[in-house]
């Protein structure tokens, strides 16, 4: 049995990890770090945990407990592990984008990992500092690693994506406002998204030539979840192109080519990712959708400890959709 502590644990992600490690058969949970909620039961922010869990919020930290997942927002967890020595042995799980790029991978002698188990298994099994990658990357990566690989993305890329309120985290906002969302659709921060940056570190990973891509963010009336839909100019026959996404994924235990046209509710409360490709003419279209609180984060998070502890792969993320 594993020690872990959870650094943020009143938000969305945070709460999606307690909910998974309550159940994990080879984890305890040792803290819950919230300075706002100290002392309080967990249940006064996660109410579904009433009667699940006696945990508290503490404003301490175990520095030795064996893996942290640090659930701050954004430029908050360099700061925090600045400030917070843990033991040579813990291994760290950042849900932040502060490691994500290359550049940013190291922090006091800390090499960040990305974790990304589709592109990075073998890395991730060996790491002891892993950066979890975003949302929107997960799921456009998902869907274009196979075709940069092979080299068939040097034309211009168009991905359009719609996500729930949830991806805009806890807090309120004009945008995430029940009455505002509510049957609404609308864009934002077009061609210009913060995970533009790691997608782009990714696909250039395999030294090939990559288009531009122009990556077009949708707010959705919906609480969870990223259907997204990708475009390019390929040429490639349908049947290659599935042979070839069943080829890259097969060692993949939660992303799943369909050979039918895929919807949302597929994967919203599962850590699975869903392909589907169509050919017209002389373009591909790759729809991937994933649950962006569970792959697109806590779940995923979740897969790379699994990794990085040698524990089977898909531990405690048994997590059934419901399409009804």
């Amino acid at each position: 049995m594993i020690t872990a502590g959870i650094i943020g644990g009143s938000g969305y992600t945070g709460g999606e990890l307690i909910r998974i490690l309550v159940e994990h058969p080879k984890v305890k949970i040792d803290f819950i770090y919230s300075t706002t909620r100290a002392s309080k039961k967990i249940s006064t922010a996660h109410p579904d945990l009433l009667g699940l869990t006696d945990l508290q919020f503490t404003d301490t930290v175990n520095l030795a407990v064996d893996v942290v997942f640090l659930c701050l927002g954004h430029g908050n967890s360099t700061s925090f592990l600045m400030e917070h020595a843990f033991s040579s042995n813990t291994k760290i799980i950042d849900l932040s984008n502060d490691f994500r790029l290359a550049k940013d991978a190291v922090l006091n002698k800390k090499k960040f990992i990305y974790g990304l188990p589709e592109l990075h298994k073998e890395a991730i099994k060996k790491a002891n500092y892993i950066a979890n990658p975003g949302c929107f990357a997960t799921a456009i990566q998902l869907a274009l690693l196979p075709l940069a690989k092979h080299n068939l993305l040097n034309t211009a890329i168009h991905v359009n994506a719609v996500t729930g309120s949830t991806g805009a985290g806890i807090s309120p906002s004009d945008t995430s406002h029940f009455s505002w969302r509510n049957n609404n659709v609308s864009w934002y921060k077009p061609f210009t998204h913060q995970h533009l940056d790691e997608i782009n570190e990714s696909l250039h990973a395999f030294k090939n030539d990559v288009g531009e891509l122009y990556f077009l963010p949708n707010r959705g009336n919906f609480t969870r979840g990223i259907f997204a839909t990708a475009y390019a100019t390929c040429d490639i026959r349908l049947e290659d192109a599935n042979a070839m996404y069943h080829n890259f994924y097969k060692d993949a235990l939660f992303t799943q080519i369909s050979a039918t046209e895929i919807s949302l509710k597929q994967v919203v409360n599962t850590n699975q990712c869903h392909i589907h490709l169509h050919k017209h003419k002389d373009t591909l279209l790759i729809t991937s959708a994933i649950d962006n609180l569970l792959k697109g984060a806590s779940g995923q998070a979740v897969q790379n400890m699994n990794l990085m502890l040698g524990f089977e792969e898909g531990m405690g993320l048994n997590l059934k959709a419901g399409v009804y």
